[in-house]
This record gives structure tokens, C-alpha cells and sequence, in this order.
């Protein structure tokens, strides 16, 4: 009798954990396998809308300055002294160099005593020709001496005029051996020191000054771009930006530089060597941070593309022979368009055909796609990041 009450607890028992194993069973059956078969990739899009885009250009170029002087003397002479100090500003008139003036203070006194010595003989002219010209009348003198003393003061007004000019010339001189910076600008160094020989309109400069505010910028643009960039124009697609073009420096640090500058010269022909033209922009400088020779890039705005359609770079994908083209979602499917890009607008492409107004670009989620795979919509992770603040 013990033994039967034994076994049907042991049946009871056993019957109990069966009913809990098979409960666990059902519990887990249906869970995250089920949802992960009917779970769909998930991506983020943007709409595709024509917009009016600036087209602007990257060049690359090199910093000149305004205006050059390379200083030379223009008379002879022993260098006395520098008047200026190396790589400080300077102005328009201000002394730079004296050379030793003393032959040159000689020769205006020479030109001095010359001029007295001819004006006393005009002088004197005058009166003989006046009185002449009262005799002749009683002929008291003959018409011969009579035209011989006017002649006489016309050969003595034109030595005064030729002592004047002599005077001038030795003045002039005189003054050259104040050796003046000719422009505003910035001295570099002196590659003369006092006690130099110095010959007029020697070869070697002494001084170079620099104008540096303004500043200009040469940038050079592919022949090729630019006959692109006219056909656009005259087709239509990029209408010319009016008035006077702004432009944006990027330094060779890659900040950019906070004062536009415009654009002032084109060339009318391209380097043979290079097939490029060069383009000349102003740009101010009154901190002096720009530099000649500095390595530099230059935005340039070239036009306004009207209906412009835009993708973005990370968005743009390659086929092995190298065409781009975009993942789109149409019905909620993945499709795959290829396109035909021109040219950057920034951080996106520029697209001329291949994508039309209201289509669904993918720019994120592509690791679990392809052209076929049904996908859920979902905003992009930056608008998840911005709501989530």
C-alpha cells in the first residue's frame, strides 16, 4: 500500500514538470526569431527638390603683391647712410638712403655763378641794343651795328635759359642723392650698406618696397572649364552673377580668410605650358596677414544654375566601371538610378540627369539593401540626434 502512494506521487510529479517544460516551450517559440524573420532594413532618404545654386569654383593660386619698387640710385656716389629700418612701412617721399652730396652741392653752386655771369651779360646786351636802336635813327650808328647788338641779347637770353637749365639738372642731382621710397609699402631688407659704391641706374637694386593692402591674388582656371562655363551661359543653364564678384580665401592652414575680395583682371590668353588663364582678384589687407608668394585657394562664384538638383556625396555610389548612381525607394522598394554628375556645390553633387523632382534619394542604411529589398522609412540619425536633445 505504501509502495502505490509512492509511485503516484512520483506519476504526479513527473506530470507537473512535463506541463511546466512544454509551457516554457510555447513561451519562447513565437519571440524574436519570428520578429527578425519580418523585420524590414531600415534607411533614411531626402526628397529630391530643384533649387537656384550658386556654382562656385575652387582655384588654387598664390598671393602678389599691389605694387613693387626695387630702389636704385640715380646718381653716383658714396652711400652715407640708411635712412629706414628693414622690413618696417614706409611712405610715399620718404628718405631710404643719402649719398654723399657734396660734388652735387659743387656743381649747383657752379650753375649758380653761371646763371649770375649769364644774366649779367643780358644785362648788359640790353642797354648796348637799346641805345643802338636810338642812334640808328640819326644814323649815328650803322643798320649792320645796330642789328648786331639784338642779335647779341637774343644770344644772351638763350645762355641765361641754357644756365637754368644747367642749374636745374645740378639741382635736380643734388636732390637724387636723397634716395625716396617711391610707393607706400613695406621695406625688405637693405642689400646696400654705408660706404657702398654707388653708380646712377646701376643693375643691382638696394631695396625692394612691397604694397601690401591691397593685395592681389593670381588664381589660374582650365581653358577647358572656362569654354564649358561660357557654353553653359550662352545655353541657358547658368545665368551670369551680376555686378561686382565677391570671393572667398582659403589659407593654406584651411581657415578661411575674413574679408572678401573681387575679382579685377582675366587674361586674354592661356599658357601654352599649362592650357590655364590666369585670373587677378583684389583682396584687403590691413592686418598685413596676407603675404607675397603665400600658397592660397580662391572660391569663386561663377553663376547661378536655376532647377539645380543636388545629392549628397555620401549618397552617390560607383559601379565597377566607375558610373555613379543613386538607391532610391520607390514603393517602398529599393531601385537603383544612375546619373550623370557635372560638377561639386559644396558637401553635394551637382546632378544633370538621371533623377527628377519628388525622388527618394537613400543617404543612409546601406549596409542590408539592394535593388528589390522592401524597406522601412525612417527620419535620418541627425534629426534623431537633434530630437533626442
Amino acid at each position: 500500500m505504501l509502495f502505490l502512494k509512492q509511485l503516484t506521487k512520483t506519476k504526479a510529479l513527473i506530470a507537473i514538470l512535463a506541463l511546466i517544460s512544454l509551457s516554457a516551450c510555447s513561451d519562447k517559440a513565437p519571440g524574436p526569431a519570428s520578429e527578425g524573420q519580418t523585420r524590414k532594413p531600415q534607411v533614411s532618404v531626402i526628397d529630391i527638390e530643384p533649387t537656384s545654386q550658386v556654382m562656385i569654383t575652387t582655384l588654387q593660386g598664390r598671393t602678389a603683391p599691389y605694387m613693387v619698387a626695387e630702389v636704385r640710385p640715380q646718381v653716383g656716389g658714396i652711400l652715407q647712410k640708411r635712412l629706414f629700418d628693414e622690413g618696417a612701412e614706409v611712405k610715399e617721399g620718404q628718405p631710404l638712403y643719402q649719398i654723399d652730396p657734396t660734388v652735387y652741392e659743387a656743381q649747383v653752386a657752379s650753375a649758380k655763378a653761371e646763371l649770375a655771369r649769364a644774366e649779367s651779360v643780358l644785362y648788359q646786351s640790353q642797354l648796348t641794343a637799346k641805345r643802338y636802336a636810338q642812334l640808328v635813327k640819326t644814323e649815328a650808328v650803322s643798320k649792320q651795328q645796330n642789328d648786331d647788338a639784338q642779335a647779341a641779347v637774343r644770344q644772351a637770353q638763350a645762355a641765361v635759359q641754357a644756365a637754368k637749365a644747367q642749374l636745374k639738372t645740378a639741382q635736380i642731382n643734388l636732390d637724387h642723392t636723397t634716395i625716396r621710397s617711391p610707393i607706400d609699402g613695406k621695406a625688405g631688407r637693405s642689400l646696400v650698406t654705408p660706404g657702398a659704391l654707388l653708380s646712377g641706374y646701376q643693375a643691382n637694386n638696394m631695396v625692394v618696397v612691397q604694397t601690401l593692402d591691397p593685395i592681389y591674388v593670381d588664381v589660374n582656371q582650365a581653358s577647358g572649364d572656362l569654354l564649358k562655363l561660357k557654353k553653359e551661359l550662352a545655353e541657358g543653364k547658368i545665368k551670369a552673377t551680376k555686378g561686382e564678384i565677391p570671393i572667398q580665401l582659403i589659407l593654406e592652414d584651411g581657415t578661411k580668410y575674413s574679408l572678401p575680395g573681387s575679382l579685377t583682371l582675366s587674361e586674354v590668353s592661356v599658357d601654352q605650358g599649362t592650357g590655364t588663364l590666369t585670373l587677378r582678384a583684389e583682396f584687403p589687407n590691413p592686418d598685413g596677414l596676407l603675404l607675397p608668394g603665400m600658397f592660397v585657394r580662391a572660391e569663386l562664384p561663377q553663376g547661378v544654375r536655376e532647377n539645380a538638383i543636388l545629392v549628397p556625396q555620401r549618397a552617390v555610389l560607383r559601379r565597377t566601371d566607375g558610373a555613379p548612381y543613386v538607391l532610391v525607394v520607390e514603393n517602398g522598394v529599393v531601385a537603383q538610378k544612375v546619373i550623370d554628375t557635372t560638377e561639386t556645390a559644396g558637401s553635394n553633387w551637382v546632378v544633370e540627369s538621371g533623377l527628377k523632382p519628388g525622388d527618394k534619394v537613400i543617404i543612409e542604411g546601406f549596409q542590408r539593401i539592394r535593388p528589390g529589398v522592401p524597406v522601412d522609412v525612417v527620419p535620418p540619425l541627425s534629426q534623431k540626434t537633434a530630437s533626442s536633445k
